[in-house]
């Protein structure tokens, strides 16, 4: 069976390859603090069922307790290393089966194996405070090798980080009318496809949550990344098939036999 890739909004996607069904970074919630979500319903049951969920970093809209809850006891979470330590909420979560990576892991899951590979973000839980943990991507090795960027921005070693990839799902945008140090926009995000060279991408991370109150600040943050990652990359690699989704859309893309 080809991979297929289910967008369900903001970095949450379902990864299947051989029989193996991942989930990233869940987040199913209509509202997180500050942030409401402006378009596309709040995921499906079916969203939750995955084999292994993926969580690049601890940032409360990537690392969401209460949407891992969700999973069914006895699913394997990967998590960056020394996220129980940081998270209580997770500690909370005695059902499902937490696995603490870095960059370097390998870990089996069903038919597949995920490489965690290094982020260029910063992983902490909160924005100040002494206590660290990596950020991270991951690539699925099954009959494709997809990359999950997480969120990060561009980095030096990025292509030898990764490796040979057939799909990237690459953080186009964000959740505010300003991407801060170590994001990618969409210019930043083609130059990103550019150096890693997959057959497919398929942009996430834009275009479904925005903080209560500023829907008139720079609007376009929210409405154009997608689309202007399509266009950007078109220009920068055309060879490279992108594939813009919309909320609980899949696609199977090409990959190299």
């Amino acid at each position: 069976m080809p991979v297929e890739i289910t967008w369900w909004g903001h970095a949450s996607c379902t990864v299947e390859d051989s029989g193996t069904r991942l989930l990233t970074d869940p987040l199913f919630v209509r509202r997180l603090a500050h942030l409401r979500r402006r378009r596309g319903a709040v995921p499906p049951p079916e969203a939750a069922v995955a084999d292994a969920a993926l969580v690049s970093h601890l940032h409360a809209d990537h690392l969401h307790p209460a949407s891992m809850a969700r999973l069914a006891p006895g699913t394997t979470v990967l998590v960056p290393r020394g996220a129980p330590a940081q998270v209580p909420g997770l500690r909370r979560l005695t059902g499902l089966r937490l696995v603490e990576v870095e960059p370097g892991d390998e870990v089996p899951v069903g038919n597949v194996r995920i490489r965690v590979v290094h982020a260029q973000h910063d992983g902490r839980r909160l924005p100040v405070g002494p206590r660290r943990t990596p950020a991270l991507g991951y690539v699925v090795c099954g009959e494709a090798r997809t990359y999950f960027a997480g969120d990060t921005g561009l980095f030096d070693s990025m292509a030898e980080a990764v490796g040979e990839v057939d799909v990237a799902l690459l953080p186009v945008g964000g959740w505010g009318p300003h991407l801060g140090h170590g994001h990618l926009d969409a210019g930043r995000a083609a130059e990103a496809l550019a150096r890693i060279g997959p057959r497919s991408a398929v942009p996430v991370h834009f275009g479904t949550y925005w903080p209560i109150g500023l829907d008139a600040v720079r609007p376009h943050e929210f409405h154009a990344p997608g689309e202007e990652f399509v266009r950007q990359a078109a220009l920068r690699t055309p060879e490279v098939a992108v594939h813009l989704l919309g909320h609980g859309e899949s696609v199977r893309p090409e990959v190299t036999q």
